[in-house]
């Protein structure tokens, strides 16, 4: 983790680090440590923009400046974007209540303007809404930020390292969002009880005297500062030349990445590998130093696969040999062996454990690119062949089952697993919500097609998108009042509208789901799971929240609560046994307790309950009129249901049909959840007209 920040410091174009981890490993403390150790930077005085005073062309709306402008030197900005931040507040926004009364436009600066040509911080980046990151990014991209309300324009420099962290269990990036992080690390607690009493042994030393500890660093800090100096003047110096070129173009195609954002990261990653260590020229362990941290992510076909890269072909496409003959280079007063980010080979281990570093360990916290990736064999590809990456998203559904035949009702607590998930129907929550922005049901949200306008409530609202017409309108009749007798109109506070918005929405997608033995059937069992996982990977696409409540036996138990993590879900799915009586009911009060509490926690948050059964109940006394009652119960408050009936075979008693209309739910026979099965019923449904005598005839 440390070489991936320090390389996208050396050289910003690399396109910023993303780190994941579980909780409690440093990710944050590290990232703000950065900070501290980078060199000052020189800026043009009394500039909101950070200007460089080098720059011939300063994209700066504080501008122009003087060529004699007095300048000053000061630390590197770290700058934390907050998860509920608004767009305003990451832009910036023109003052339109002054735009509209004074004629002036005046810009307020946002976060990407104070984070230019330092760092901006982005904590559990995976909980950011969608369109904030593909801002974030893409001003990190052009290196400089827009901002546009109603034909006034405003653009400023934006250049800064993007570094953001987040948890997989709570939830992952969209594969394209992930792909625009130019490098990606893994971490991970230690496991030597050694290590771990040595954080501890530094955490309370910490604690107990703050500026102690740091003044026994301070001098470590100080190299690693001079040295990061050193690695950004000679970046534009290093030499990548034609071999090397064509090296990396072979790793990213035997990887099969999408795309060519692959190679020009790993081809920058090493110009940075290299300049770090003092070379001129880009040599093999520099390429495989880059390779590691910029294409484990991008490796990924769909959310449940895990991101890793084999290093056993890594080393067969890389070799031993180094791209071209490097030139003699003059000896460098710091080696290798010197590096208290490397490992003792230098370029080759990146764990952040040097061997002649000061005789304390290294700051724990840190560890390899590769980190939980490791040697997984698994996915090493055929020598003659490219690798399976996965099933395809878009792949056609299994045929359904003309029967349960199987072998009959097998042992309980048997694990069936699942087909390959194909690509489900839309099911929505009914009526107009105003939760957080995703994919799936209508609701009032910041972005959208415009439906009315609403009094601002003041503040960074005002800046939002501004209903002109309702604005004239509501400021127009107080005029005469106002002493307004010519010239443009008068405004207050008071007068301004913005628009509101529909677009769409996130919600929790609770599924209750049967795993008695009236389910355990092999191929009915497949059947299930592979419809459970398809519409998995819709809610993942939809940017919802997801649960899985089971019930067997004689109770039902939470599986999962509520959370972001689609692939917790898909895993909790797949070791999901089945088997013994159908507590139906049972079920379903643990899916109303379930959702009773997300509602507490999250009023916005619209649920959908997806309830995978048969129908039958078999627990305990008057177990179907139970489960018809608790069914009624949903219904009354309002919860958007649909049932997956999972009834299949020549005798069906429409049980699953039956609850679905106490639930006042969709009932969807789990052949017809794919959206290709719905399609060729429509298209069987709609027969041929036969031509008229006279179309005939023509």
């Amino acid at each position: 983790m440390a070489l991936a920040l320090v390389l996208t410091t050396i050289s910003p174009d690399v396109g910023g680090v993303l780190v994941r981890g579980e909780k409690g490993t440093a990710k944050s403390t590290i990232v703000r440590a950065l900070a501290s150790v980078l060199p000052a930077i020189d800026v043009v005085a009394g500039d909101r923009f950070s200007t460089d005073p080098r720059d011939r062309a300063p994209l700066s709306p504080d501008g122009p400046f003087a060529a004699d402008a007095p300048v000053e030197s000061r630390s590197v900005r770290l700058v934390e974007l907050p998860v509920g931040a608004t767009e305003d507040r990451v832009l910036g926004s023109l003052h339109l209540e002054r735009a509209l009364s004074e004629g002036r436009a005046e810009y307020e600066p946002g976060l990407l303007a104070r984070a230019h040509r330092g760092i901006l911080y982005v904590d559990e980046v995976n909980l950011l809404h969608d369109h904030l990151v593909d801002l974030l990014l893409d001003a990190a991209a052009m290196g400089r930020s827009t901002v546009e309300r109603d034909g006034v324009s405003v653009e400023h420099a934006a250049r800064f390292v993007l570094v953001g962290t987040m948890n997989p269990e709570e939830g992952e990036l969209r594969p394209q969002l992930l792909d625009r992080f130019g490098l990606t690390v893994e971490v991970a607690a230690p496991r030597d009880p050694a290590l771990r009493v040595e954080v501890v042994r530094r955490r309370l030393a910490f604690d107990a005297d703050p500026d102690a500890f740091a003044a026994a660093y301070d001098e470590e800090e100080r190299s690693l500062t001079r040295r990061i100096h050193t690695a950004q003047e000679l970046v534009a110096r290093v030499v990548l030349g034609d071999g090397a070129l064509l090296k990396i173009a072979e790793v990213c195609a035997a990887f099969e990445v999408d795309g060519m954002r692959a190679d020009i990261v790993t081809a920058r990653t090493a110009v940075a590998h290299a300049a770090w260590h003092g070379r001129r020229r880009v040599l093999v362990q520099d390429i495989r130093a880059a390779a590691r941290l910029a294409l484990p992510h991008r490796r990924r076909r769909n959310p449940f696969d895990a991101p890793g890269l084999d290093e056993d072909l890594l080393d067969r496409i890389l070799g031993d040999d180094e791209p071209e003959p490097p030139e003699p280079e003059d000896p460098q007063p710091q080696g290798p062996s010197e590096d208290p980010l490397d490992g003792p080979d230098g370029a080759d281990d990146d764990t952040g454990n040097g061997t002649d570093g000061p005789s304390d360990a290294p700051p724990p916290g840190t560890s390899s690119p590769a980190g939980p990736q490791g040697h997984d064999h698994d996915d090493v590809p055929p020598e003659d062949g490219p690798a399976d990456d996965g099933p395809s998203p878009e792949a056609a559904p299994p045929p359904p089952p003309t029967s349960d035949a199987g072998g009959g009702e097998p042992p309980p607590g048997t694990v069936h697993a699942a087909s390959e998930p194909y690509r489900t129907r839309l099911f929505t929550v009914r009526g107009t919500g105003a939760g957080e922005a995703g994919k799936r049901s209508r609701a009032v949200t910041e972005s959208g097609r415009r439906t009315g306008s609403r009094r601002s409530l003041g503040g960074s609202d005002t800046a939002g998108s501004l209903h002109l017409a309702e604005t004239v309108r509501a400021a127009a009749p107080h005029q005469v009042q106002r002493g307004r007798t010519t010239g443009r109109l008068l405004f207050r506070s008071d007068d301004l509208r913005v628009a509101t918005r529909e677009g769409q929405e996130s919600n929790l997608v609770l599924f209750c789901v049967d795993a008695s033995g009236s389910m355990a059937a092999r191929r009915r069992m497949e059947q299930v799971k592979t419809a459970i996982l398809s519409l998995l990977l819709d809610a993942y696409r939809r940017r919802d929240k997801v649960g899985l409540v089971t019930f067997r036996g004689h109770g039902a138990q939470l599986a999962l609560p509520p959370t972001r993590s689609v692939d917790i879900a898909a895993t909790r799915l797949r070791d999901l046994p089945a088997g013994g009586r159908t507590p139906l009911a049972e079920g379903l009060l643990e899916a109303a307790r379930v959702l009773r509490l997300e509602k507490v926690r999250d009023p916005r948050r619209r649920p959908l309950l997806v309830v995978v059964t048969d129908g039958r109940a078999t627990s305990g006394a008057d177990a179907v009129a139970r489960s018809r009652q608790v069914a009624a119960h949903l219904a009354a408050d309002g919860v958007d249901a649909l049932v997956v009936d999972c009834e299949s075979g020549a005798m069906r008693l429409g049980l699953a049909g039956v609850l679905a209309e106490h639930l006042r739910a969709e009932h969807v026979p789990v052949a017809e959840v794919s959206a290709d099965r719905l399609t060729a019923l429509v298209q069987q449904s709609v027969r041929p007209v036969p031509p008229t005598s006279d179309q005939g005839a023509a």
